[in-house]
């Protein structure tokens, strides 16, 4: 739900013409009336509230000072504030209007640092329900502060009252205290649906909004709840363009969730890009082209308003037009196309934000030929604008060179005078970002965008950047014809840098010298000198180097190209648990049995693909799955006993529909020899209780079976609560099997309203779930290699397993590697899934680390069969335990 906030305008009566000039004077001379201001002194002036008769417009100022202090963050104590509060409670006597919104507003801002604020409850209650509607509102937002679950009981009756009041002040008040008392007594609050409902329909288009929003926020955990909110509304229609608005957010929601793209929700949003307020038009389209596996013929009206905006006279229009339609390019530039006319009207806007998005959209979709054009007319006035806006003129140059690599000859000198032009941190990481893109992913343009980032580093402020640039020369430099011309770059950062850049040019020295051997004696003379540096971090790096260098391939890759795999919290957690531990001290610490990192050790810089620029949202990954699931199972007594370190964790898996009576997710916590299932059940019928709540498994090959399982004793209403079920890992050496599930449990019918239960009679029921499938590439966790060739050289041929498969439901070779790296569960190495365009044959390579610590590389031939378009894979696996590579070998079916 959004997040409403309003502002209470305090009007101080001022006593003469000359106190308004005077201060109209600092405003604009930039001066602060407040930037002196002492803590002490403003406290000893709120000895003023007691004084007889109350002085407002004196109190006025005090209070205004108050509020601009907590606002800085000073630290105002404890007991300072609850004596300030008590002298604010007696200017209840001033009948000032200005000052009673000031007392209001001060008991919201020291509730939180003063003790004993309940005494003001009477006094706003009789605020609340008094006949001056000027006080009303602002002491309803107050009490409903101040208020806590257990005295919300005794204003529930007012609180009704204010929600349907003829007041639209009034009303939207309580309505919006009900939205923040949802976090704090939300049971009350759903009492309150009837009154909520009433005021949804009344004339005041602030008051439908937060409505609306209350409404949403009461249903929110019953899915068929809020689809029967978007329906009512989306029939009967709102009045205010302020709630439409908001409807079509959460329409949008819906139909993201369920992607149900044909629904009548979608026929709700696509209606509103036909309503006479410009604002709900505008959402209606945002929604619409933002939403995803939208067609080219539903995105065509959203995209037709959008380029109407274009030619608006209204300046905010034409910018959201203009911005909305820049994100679009990036997924649908053919759709964008149609508006490129009314875009280049928009070039020599007066508006430079303006300009500057139409010049990147146009970018994004217009013709190769257009380019140059383009760029001479951003240039003339790129040094205007702010650095967000360059960051978007950046991004626009990333999907350009993906379409046209033929084109970085006129953006890398572009690019490079950018980053030479004065800037922040953020402004210059997108042009880094973008330049070591261009290096990795076109061979032409190495050497040139090599060249710009070395001329960076040597006059560059920001040490991340410097360190970010350097591991690329390490691992880019060998690749090109003269690596030893990057050497003299490599060490000047030795010479001239701070500690981390420092030690980061050590590393990329080593890198070189493990990956060209004619060049290692000089490297390691190099290295020699770094043995006298002032730090340690510099001196203890150089001598690791200096003595693996010289030791085998093999160790020289696994020591220096791949960095460490293991997860720094897991390491230091099995380092503390084997010291800890006598017995295990007769053997040695081995580094297999610590849980590996769950993402790629060398974070990719931003890909030049043009899909993958647009902002996402921030997503749920495995990786976070499989920390948070090791913390929450270590705190469950007994359940992992002896299991030993969690190897990996998958993200839920829905085996339910949202919509269901209950809804089941299924996670897989997998260890070196067991699987937990986790299931996470919730209960959406108010009226019920389950008890004993348990799954049972059924298995068609009979070879998994459950150890022990961990059932819910007792699941209310909303609650959801887990069951776990321990299953060890056959003796045959499978690792796939498909499992059938259903939940079982006991009901106890409750009282919906109170969720107290009716009687102690129970009855047995069961629930059908979905199937619960374990996969191969649950034993895997996908690892990139920075060096996959030094690593696949390093295993034996003996140990290759070869298969060669015909893709059946593949279109393209993108799809085939995408879909076999995810049957795999590996990570594709040296960005080798990027295809590039018109390519019939491709070769990726994958790396990962099978469960008990064994590393696991492929290599998969993608072909297209030109006489029928069939898509074919040559599959070549090894790892140093074979019958791992087979079991491998079995997930592509």
């Amino acid at each position: 739900a959004l997040l409403f906030l309003h502002p209470i305008i305090v009007n101080l009566n001022m006593d003469s013409k000359a106190d308004m000039k005077r201060e109209k004077k600092d405003e604009e001379s930039g001066g602060n009336p407040y930037a002196k201001l002492d803590v002490t002194a403003v406290l000893q002036e709120c000895r003023a509230f007691n004084e007889t008769p109350i002085n407002a417009r004196k109190c006025s100022i005090i209070l205004t000072k108050l509020f601009h202090l907590v606002q800085q963050g000073d630290n105002i104590g404890r007991t300072e504030a609850t004596e300030a509060f008590f002298g604010v409670t007696k200017l209840w006597q001033s009948k000032d209007a200005t000052l009673r919104r000031l007392v209001y507003l001060a008991v919201k801002v020291l509730s939180t640092i003063s003790d004993d604020v309940i005494i003001v409850t009477s006094s706003l209650t009789k605020d609340m329900t008094g006949k001056e509607d000027a006080y009303r509102a602002p002491a309803i937002r107050a009490l409903c502060l101040i208020t806590d679950a257990a005295m919300l009981q005794t204003i529930e009756r007012y609180m009704k009252q204010a929600i349907v009041d003829r007041n639209p002040a009034v009303s939207s008040a309580a309505l919006v205290s009900s939205i923040h008392l949802m976090k704090k007594a939300g049971d009350v609050v759903r009492r309150w649906a009837n009154e909520v409902q009433e005021a949804a329909s009344a004339e005041g288009h602030m008051v439908q909004l937060h409505a609306l929003a209350l409404l949403y926020q009461i249903r929110s955990n019953d899915r068929l709840a809020v689809n029967k909110l978007v329906q009512k509304f989306a029939k009967g229609g709102m009045r205010s363009p302020f709630a439409l608005c908001y409807l079509i957010r959460i329409a949008k929601q819906l139909i993201e969730e369920d992607d149900q793209a044909d629904s009548a929700f979608f026929q709700f949003i696509d209606s509103c890009l036909r309503h006479k307020s410009e604002m709900v038009v505008y959402e209606a389209a945002s929604a619409i082209v933002s939403l995803p596996n939208t067609s080219p013929s539903e995105l065509a009206p959203a995209i037709s308003v959008l380029q109407l905006f274009c030619s608006s006279p209204k300046p905010a229009l034409r910018f959201a037009a203009v911005r909305t339609l820049n994100k679009v390019s990036v997924k649908h530039p053919q759709a964008v196309t149609s508006c490129n006319v009314d875009l280049e009207k928009l070039i020599t806007d007066s508006n430079r934000s303006i300009a500057t998005l139409a010049i990147t959209t146009l970018l994004k979709t217009g013709a190769e030929s257009s380019v140059e054009r383009l760029m001479k007319q951003i240039s003339s006035f790129v040094s205007e604008i702010s650095d967000e806006f360059k960051i978007v003129v950046v991004e626009a140059i990333r999907a350009l060179i993906a379409r046209y690599p033929r084109k970085h000859t006129v953006m890398l000198p572009f690019l490079a005078n950018m980053l030479r032009n004065d800037g922040g941190f953020e402004y210059k990481r997108e042009i880094v970002d973008t330049l070591i893109a261009i290096v990795e992913e076109n061979p032409d343009a190495r050497l040139a965008g090599l060249a710009q980032l070395c001329e960076f580093i040597e006059d560059c402020e920001h040490p991340a950047l410097a360190t970010k640039v350097l591991h690329l020369l390490g691992r880019e430099a060998p690749k090109t014809a003269n690596p030893h011309a990057y050497i003299r770059f490599v060490y000047n950062r030795v010479i001239l840098e701070t500690t981390q850049v420092r030690a980061a040019a050590v590393s990329a020295l080593a890198k070189i010298g493990a990956q060209c051997p004619q060049l290692r004696p000089s490297i390691e003379g190099l290295l020699k000198n770094c043995l006298l540096d002032s730090e340690d971090e510099v001196r203890d790096r150089a001598t690791f180097y200096l003595s693996v260098l010289d030791m085998a391939p093999a160790i020289v890759n696994s020591l220096v190209l791949d960095t460490l795999q293991s997860s720094p919290a897991a390491l230091e957690r099995a380092a503390a648990e084997y010291v800890e531990n006598e017995e295990a001290h007769s053997n040695k610490f081995d580094l297999k049995s610590v849980p590996v990192c769950s993402a790629p050790v060398a974070k990719k810089a931003k890909t030049l693909l043009a899909e993958e620029v647009a902002p996402a949202k921030e997503k749920k990954t495995a990786a976070n799955a499989t920390a948070a699931a090791a913390e929450r199972l270590s705190q469950i007594e007994g359940l992992t006993a002896g299991l030993g370190p969690l190897f990996k964790s998958t993200l839920p898996i829905p085996l339910t529909d949202n919509v269901n009576e209950y809804t089941v997710q299924c996670s897989k916590h997998i260890f070196a020899n067991h699987v937990i299932l986790e299931f996470e059940v919730k209960n959406t019928l108010n009226d019920q209780l389950l008890e004993q709540v348990n799954v049972s498994l059924e298995d068609a090959e009979g070879e998994w079976k459950a150890l022990r399982q961990r059932p819910i004793a007792r699941l209310p209403y909303g609650e959801p609560s887990s069951i776990f079920v321990l299953l060890p890992f056959p003796q045959s050496g499978a690792v796939q099997g498909v499992l059938g599930a259903t939940l079982n449990f006991k009901v106890k019918d409750v009282d919906p309203s109170t969720g107290e239960p009716e009687s102690d009679d129970t009855y047995d029921d069961s629930y059908v779930l979905e199937e619960v499938e374990l996969c191969v590439s649950d034993s895997v966790q996908p690892l990139g290699k920075a060096s996959f060739g030094p690593a696949w050289n390093a295993l034996e041929e003996e140990d290759t397993v070869e298969e060669t498969f015909s893709l059946a439901n593949v279109s393209s070779i993108h799809e085939a590697i995408k879909k076999v790296c995810g049957l795999l569960g590996l990570a594709p190495c040296e960005r080798s899934d990027i295809v590039p365009e018109g390519r019939n044959r491709h070769v990726v390579m994958m790396s990962g680390v099978f469960r008990g610590g064994h590393e696991v590389l492929a290599k998969a031939n993608v072909a297209i069969d030109p006489n029928d378009n069939s898509i074919g894979l040559n599959l070549l696996i090894r790892c140093s335990e074979s019958i791992i590579a087979e079991i491998l070998a079995t997930a592509i079916v």
